[in-house]
């Protein structure tokens, strides 16, 4: 008995079979996720701690190192950096391919509380930690401001109401603000009025520090009715800090106000974001690992004009970059595409086979074993993305073969005056080990795919599994379904009819046939020649092969580019900002920009105050004719007028290698225990590098031209007049920090 023949003795069950697998795939469809790539990602963990006020070199030394020798005994560990900037510190974790992400962070935050009795007592916050890759790219950024109210007035809607929200929402990773500014009260004081009323800084720092407080008070219980007991401790605004009493001088109180200005303002006055001109902050959403893009990007759309509800009219909310637009459309152009070669391969069934059923029944291969494929892709956590539909663009060549070879087979014995059922049982017996293994053969091909490592390994596993399971489901199908349709609705004379098509088809055949044949002559008679050709070709596909140019992974144009500016090491804040204006305005006005977003000032995603980042929307692809390469190209020359600055642009990419968000497309690290020898050595690698004629652009990281003021402390005259060093650091730290 054959592998088909229970099937064709029952072709009720097997209509039903088939059925269940038509069902079944058409749901696992509608739920598989959409993404642009499969998920490839190293698991990323990033460590952010902000201490204001401190140098760099403070925060490497009192914050970062205790940190790193706790991370670096976490196991699965494969890549750790951190940067260091003025009252930032951020230290990104990449992990093995194969670890738990969830499993990591649990360590990673051991790691923390292990590093937490050698952190410095007075950090604002303990350390926080996010798993997502800086380096990866929001799925959505918007744009949150208001031109009638101020930019921390913004930031209560913007953080508490909005980010809060949608970080809630299924496959939001995080909702995070860029150049966030939250509320806080100034108090400038000065310096003269202090002094003239023998008043220190230590002094105003220990009276703002004791003037607003939230502790619990207590309750109040009678033998009838219970009091709980509260006070007006704590203080909101500039108006409340002003009457705070700093001391008493001669019998009359000393006042905030009389040694200060007090004013409402924003925490760090030194970081700002901007959406084209105008003050905003701007809020990135980041997908979580395997969440669906395009689902995720609906989901946050829906909820947008229900926030929008919740916040005044005046607080607008802009969409500036969309992920899921490049998503759509590629995924969009692959299914086309994979459309397409279906109906291709039916067209060539016909002209080949040139009748209804013959047409239809191995035709109908190709629907289900693609169906059945996306059933199994549901079922091991795969994605519809670019890969796993190439993948089946490709198999819809390979699934229709099984099912033609099995059809011809049965046709011969209906061609010899059997009955179209024992015809069916004598040929799928017959052909039944030969899909098998040709099944198998398919396989084979695609086991050194399967066992590859890295991103490569991950990107075309996806790819070797799902053409994998589209040869199998097509095996099944051709030795199930396929032969009960034969026995059920093949006749005599299928593949040679008559008519005058069929004439023209038989003759156009022959035609080829003839030409094969006269070209298959003249090789033998010039055999020589002939073979002197192959070793040509041969020797010309190995020459080309080494000069080809070489790269990891094509560049996308995703419609998003990043830029970074960078300037002068001691520039200042305000100046900072100017440079960045001036660059964006040079960018928006380029034809092919939909939305520009800038953000500056030392912060966790940007470490120092000398480089500001830009994010630039483009237009759709059918809204213009460059790529984002060639509009970068366009924009450098521009951008390169405005003095003092020089801005980096890159395109930004599906595929982010490296878990730190870099102003080049490339990155080179170098290492050294000795940290003056490494400041020596760095510097030489840059300009040696930006002699190369292959690279563009060529930028460091490393910071230590900015100037220093040095204060060097008389311990023995400290010491007389009764002053500690730890006091002249507090002084110094509410003077400037």
């Amino acid at each position: 008995m054959s592998i088909s023949e229970p099937f064709i003795r029952r072709p009720i069950a097997t209509s039903l079979m088939m059925l269940g697998v038509l069902v079944f795939g058409i749901g696992a469809y509608a739920l598989l996720p959409v993404a642009a790539l499969p998920k490839v990602d190293f698991p990323t963990i990033v460590v952010s701690v902000n201490y204001p006020g401190a140098s760099p070199e403070t925060m490497a030394s009192a914050v970062a190192t205790p940190l790193e020798q706790q991370f670096a005994a976490i196991p699965g560990l494969d890549q750790m950096t951190s940067t260091s900037g003025i009252g930032s510190l951020s230290i990104t974790l990449q992990f093995d391919l194969e670890r738990n992400i969830d499993a990591a962070a649990q360590d990673v935050l051991t790691a923390i509380n292990a590093a937490s009795g050698v952190l410095p007592k007075d950090l604002p916050t303990p350390p926080t930690y996010r798993k997502t890759n800086p380096a990866d790219r929001p799925v959505l950024i918007y744009a949150i401001f208001s031109k009638a109210m101020p930019i921390y007035k913004v930031d209560d809607y913007a953080y508490t109401i909005v980010a809060q929200k949608l970080s809630t929402v299924d496959g939001v990773s995080e909702s995070r603000i860029f150049g966030q500014k939250p509320f806080a009260v100034h108090v400038r004081v000065n310096p003269g009025a202090l002094a003239a009323r023998g008043i220190g800084l230590e002094d105003v720092h220990n009276a703002l520090t004791a003037a607003t407080v939230n502790r619990p008070k207590g309750t109040l219980e009678g033998a009838h009715q219970v009091f709980t007991i509260d006070t007006n401790d704590q203080l909101f605004n500039a108006d409340s800090f002003k009457d705070v009493i700093v001391a008493y001088r001669n019998g009359a109180p000393v006042r905030l106000k009389d040694v200060a200005q007090v004013i409402d303002a924003t925490q760090n006055e030194r970081i700002g974001a901007w959406y084209y001109d105008t003050p905003a902050e701007g809020l990135a959403i980041q997908r979580q690992a395997g969440a669906n893009t395009i689902q995720l990007v609906d989901t946050i759309k829906r909820w947008i004009p229900r926030l929008e509800e919740s916040i005044p009219p005046s607080v607008k909310i802009d969409l500036v970059s969309d992920r899921s637009l490049v998503v759509r459309a590629a995924v969009h152009d692959v299914q086309f595409t994979m459309m397409l070669t279906v109906g291709l391969v039916i067209v060539v069934i016909f002209l080949f086979l040139r009748t209804l059923w013959a047409t239809v029944i191995p035709s109908l291969a190709v629907p289900l074993s693609l169906l059945a494929t996306f059933g199994v892709m549901y079922a091991v956590g795969y994605s519809l993305d670019n890969i796993s539909l190439m993948a089946l663009t490709i198999s819809v060549g390979f699934v229709v073969d099984d099912a033609i070879v099995m059809i011809e087979n049965i046709v011969r014995y209906i061609e010899l005056g059997e009955r179209p059922f024992e015809a069916a049982l004598k040929g799928a017996g017959q052909i039944g080990f030969t899909i098998i293994s040709i099944t198998f053969s398919l396989i084979a091909v695609f086991i050194p795919l399967l066992f590859m490592g890295g991103i490569i390994g991950r990107l075309f596993r996806e790819f070797a599994v799902t053409v994998s399971v589209a040869v199998v489901a097509s095996a099944f199908v051709s030795l199930t379904l396929t032969p009960v349709l034969c026995s059920l609705f093949l006749k005599e004379q299928t593949l040679h009819g008559r008519g005058r098509f069929n004439r023209i088809a038989e003759q156009g055949f022959d035609w080829m046939l003839r030409a094969y044949d006269r070209g298959l002559g003249f090789v033998f008679r010039h055999q020589l020649p002939a073979l002197l050709s192959t070793l040509v070709l041969m020797v010309a596909t190995g020459y080309l092969y080494v000069t080809i140019p070489k790269g990891f992974f094509p560049e996308q144009d995703t419609g998003f580019i990043f830029g970074q500016a960078d300037a002068r090491q001691d520039i200042s804040y305000a100046a900072m900002a100017k440079l960045t204006q001036q660059i964006v305005d040079v960018v928006k006005q380029d034809p092919t920009v939909s939305g520009v977003f800038s953000f500056t000032g030392a912060s966790a995603y940007n470490p120092t105050e000398n480089t500001a980042r830009v994010f630039i929307q483009l237009k759709p692809h059918d809204q213009r004719d460059l790529t984002s390469n060639q509009i970068i190209q366009r924009l450098r020359p521009k951008v390169a007028k405005v003095e003092g600055v020089k801005f980096y642009m890159q395109s930004g990419q599906d595929i982010s290698i490296g878990g730190r968000l870099s102003r080049t497309l490339y990155q080179y690290t170098l290492t050294d225990t000795n940290v003056e020898e490494l400041n020596h050595w760095a510097p030489i690698i840059e300009e040696a590098m930006k002699k190369m004629p292959e690279l563009q652009d060529v930028a460091s990281d490393q910071q230590i031209a900015a100037p220093h003021l040095a204060i060097e402390i008389d311990r023995d005259a400290a010491a007389r007049m009764g002053i500690s060093p730890s006091l002249i650091d507090e002084t110094l730290y509410d003077a400037f920090g």
